[in-house]
């Protein structure tokens, strides 16, 4: 059986990133437009207010989730599964000086125990011991019948896990998805090798740089077993997904999707057709102050990284979270960037490196000959091989060679 893997955080991040104002936007018959702005850019105007972030000066934590959801549009998408999960979950961090955003990814098979929590009208949902992280979600789909309980109870449990509090949930189903990278125009990313999965309904990519479309990307994404897909593990995957957020990002900001409305307007209406969210986003002030705030953001401030886990000793088919797990969601709280090691700071540079690879200028070395040539002026330095960090694995940034095609 398919297991789901959509891509919630690309949903809010783009949004975010392409500028929240429009969404409020709807057409309805044909209207006939002008650009204002351009058409009066001439003349002496008002200055134009900002708009105001709700949560300025506040980190804010936001679960991102991916739903599995069978009904409408996605049926012809995911194909006949009961039940609804939620196998893609991220936190997504944005610190409250607006100039980092870090998502960090929960395996699916984390082995966990989940508290009771609340549904939508009120209920209580009970805990669950010892159990797959993504069962919290279901857990609340089957006693709130609803989307929303059981995005609430995933929060619930990752705030009980973590001790980190989170501000808010936003959930995006397959069509969300597809109709997204549509909107963009497809995504281009890197496939180091040649893919076939036969469960992926049939999906097969070539070897080298490729523009995925809606329904390539969500396949992909989804894609878990055949050849190229790694070792057919949910967290194999979640690296490929990672790449992809990435991808994505950076689709996003190339594009000056501001300044081009119509371009703005199809991906906002793409993206916010299919989303499910808790009511301190969904308004349209909270959600223009929130994109204004982020307009500085770059590929480069913008990081990925998994919870760090280690293989289950009692079933290899599920993993549980190592000690270092800790030490991200307390950075997390503390508002400081999620991979800073233990204690705050970093590393010092070794004694030699600091103050000794360059000798002071009452120390210079006596077998050093006083008409000693300089260095060749035309002598190149040696480059320095590009780094390629391992999705899925090590934290990376949008700007970070991941995956690489001759």
């Amino acid at each position: 059986m398919l297991r789901v893997v959509a891509m919630g955080m690309t949903a809010v991040l783009a949004f975010a990133l392409g500028g929240g104002a429009a969404a409020a936007i709807k057409f309805t018959g044909n209207i006939e437009t002008v650009d204002a702005d351009e058409a009066l850019a001439a003349v002496e105007r008002p200055t134009v207010v900002e708009p105001e972030d709700p949560n300025a000066g506040t980190p804010l934590n936001i679960v991102l989730m991916g739903s599995d959801d069978r009904s409408g549009e996605n049926a012809d998408l995911g194909g006949a599964n009961d039940g609804m999960r939620s196998d893609t979950t991220m936190v997504m961090h944005i610190s409250a000086d607006r100039t980092r955003v870090e998502l960090v990814s929960i395996p699916r098979d984390s082995i966990v125990n989940t508290p009771q929590c609340p549904t939508s009208d009120g209920k209580l949902a009970p805990a669950l011991k010892g159990t797959r992280f993504n069962a919290a979600f279901a857990q609340g789909v089957a006693y709130g019948k609803d989307v929303q309980s059981g995005a609430l109870c995933a929060m619930a449990t990752i705030e009980s896990l973590t001790n980190v509090r989170m501000d808010g949930f936003i959930v995006v189903d397959f069509a969300g998805f597809k109709n997204m990278i549509d909107a963009l125009g497809g995504v281009t990313m890197c496939i180091p090798e040649e893919v076939y999965s036969p469960k992926a309904d049939h999906l097969r990519l070539a070897a080298g740089n490729q523009t995925l479309d809606g329904l390539q990307a969500l396949q992909y994404a989804r894609a878990r077993t055949g050849q190229g897909l790694g070792d057919g593990s949910d967290t194999s995957r979640i690296g490929r997904q990672q790449e992809m957020m990435a991808a994505l990002a950076r689709e996003v900001l190339s594009k000056n999707m501001l300044t081009d409305s119509p371009a703005l307007i199809q991906f906002l209406n793409a993206v916010t057709q299919s989303l499910t969210m808790s009511s301190n986003f969904a308004s349209l002030t909270g959600l223009t102050g929130l994109a204004y705030s982020l307009r500085n953001v770059r590929p480069d401030t913008i990081t990925f990284m998994t919870v760090p886990w280690g293989a289950n000793p009692a079933d290899k088919n599920t993993v549980v979270w190592t000690s270092a797990a800790g030490v991200v969601w307390e950075n997390m709280r503390n508002d400081v960037p999620v991979g800073t090691p233990a204690g705050g700071v970093t590393s010092p540079a070794p004694a030699d490196d600091a103050a000794g690879s360059a000798a002071a200028p009452d120390e210079s070395p006596t077998d050093q000959p006083d008409d000693a040539a300089p260095p060749a002026a035309d002598a190149t330095p040696t480059p320095t091989p590009t780094e390629t960090k391992q999705a899925g694995k090590e934290a990376f940034t949008g700007a970070d060679v991941t995956s690489v095609c001759g």
